[in-house]
C-alpha cells in the first residue's frame, strides 16, 4: 500500500506544485476566481462607480446665484452698519460678540488685579 502509493506519487501534484510556486502577492492585485472572473477588478470597479455617481451628483445640483441679490442688500442706503444689514443673524452675532468681549476684557482686568495684590500667608 505505502510503498506503492510513493512510487505512483514521484512527481509533484497540482496542488503540491502551486503550493510550492506561491509567491507573495498584494492585496490589490487580481486573482483569478475559480470561474474565470476576478474578484478584486469587481470589487474595486463597483468603488469607483460608487464615487463616481456620488461625484457626479453633487454637481448635477442647481444652486441659484443669489450674489445680485446680496449685492443690492448691503449697497442699500438705509442708514444701517454695514455689519447689521444681513438681518437679525447678523445681530445676534454681534450682540454675542461685544457680550463676549466685554467678560474677556472685565475677567482680565479682574486677573490683573489679583495678580498685583498678591496675598499675605499667615
Amino acid at each position: 500500500g505505502v510503498a506503492q502509493r510513493s512510487k505512483l506519487r514521484t512527481s509533484p501534484t497540482e496542488e503540491e506544485a502551486a503550493a510550492a510556486s506561491v509567491e507573495f502577492r498584494c492585496p490589490c492585485v487580481r486573482v483569478a476566481q475559480p470561474d474565470g472572473s476576478t474578484k478584486m477588478f469587481r470589487t474595486m470597479n463597483a468603488v469607483q462607480q460608487m464615487a463616481r455617481r456620488s461625484i457626479c451628483n453633487s454637481a448635477r445640483r442647481q444652486v441659484e446665484n443669489k450674489v445680485s441679490q446680496k449685492q443690492k442688500m448691503f449697497q442699500e442706503d438705509n442708514g444701517m452698519p454695514i455689519h447689521l444689514k444681513g438681518g437679525s443673524s447678523d445681530a445676534l452675532l454681534y450682540r454675542a460678540t461685544m457680550v463676549l468681549t466685554v467678560l474677556g476684557v472685565g475677567f482680565t482686568l479682574y486677573e490683573l488685579v489679583k495678580a498685583s495684590f498678591p496675598q499675605k500667608k499667615d
